[in-house]
């Protein structure tokens, strides 16, 4: 059964994001990959990656992630935030590391983590595609 992750990222994060989408593309070619609207469309567009696309953060798509959280679709999310200047109309990431961890879902809000989890999915004794 492939992995399946989720990403999120504040308009100030995009672009970490998409460094480190491109980073570890071969292992996120492995992989079912979920985002929100405009962060997908960045990870099709400028990594090639095949994302199924949720509705932007401001009209819901990180409800949508939170949902696939709580079904047990999830493995891991990663949700680069901004913690100096969020945005009104940008996702809210307690909700969503608070449904993680009530789910025992992996969560990385920065790009460190996000690494270190990544590279971790990496290691061929933790691949379990």
């Amino acid at each position: 059964m492939k992995r399946q992750i989720a990403f999120i990222a504040h308009d100030k994060k995009k672009d970490e994001l998409v460094e480190l989408a491109s980073e570890f593309s071969d292992l996120l070619r492995q992989c079912v990959l979920l985002a929100t609207g405009s962060t997908g469309k960045r990870l099709a567009e400028d990594v090639g990656l095949n994302v199924e696309r949720k509705l932007s953060g401001p009209f819901g798509g990180d409800l949508q992630i939170a949902a696939e959280v709580v079904e047990g679709k999830i493995d891991c999310l990663i949700f680069l935030r901004d913690p100096m200047t969020p945005q009104a109309h940008e996702p809210d990431v307690n909700a969503l590391v608070r449904t993680c961890d009530v789910h025992n879902v992996v969560c990385a809000t920065n790009l460190a983590t996000a690494r270190l989890l990544l590279s971790h999915f990496q290691s061929p004794r933790h691949n379990h595609n």
